[in-house]
């Protein structure tokens, strides 16, 4: 098992997602990141049903530095409770697994 996770944030522009890779990756929280959307989330928001088109940024970084990268996107996220989710990577292309990891330690 590797020490790289892959974040994802749900945004609800894809001006807020860029933004959020946009700093992370500048702030070597994150290695590299990719903004994917729209997409059409459904979901229960204080006690309503609802549907809406938000837009996801996908971060990949170290267990180290994820503490650091969760601090950075509720910091500077428009939501007071925003979705991210952190999955650790259990496998993957060495060279890219190091790659993340040297980047982030910068």
């Amino acid at each position: 098992m590797s020490d790289v996770w892959q974040i994802q944030v749900a945004a609800p522009t894809e001006a807020v997602a860029l933004k959020l890779a946009q700093g992370a990756v500048e702030a070597r929280l994150a290695a590299g990141g990719q903004v994917v959307g729209p997409v059409t989330s459904v979901f229960w928001h204080e006690g309503e049903f609802g549907t809406g088109e938000e837009w996801q940024t996908i971060l990949k970084t170290t267990d180290e530095r994820y503490p650091d990268l969760e601090r950075f996107l509720v910091e500077n996220h428009e939501w007071t409770n925003p979705e991210i989710t952190a999955l650790p990577l259990v496998a993957g292309f060495a060279p890219y697994l190091a790659w993340v990891q040297r980047t982030t330690s910068q």
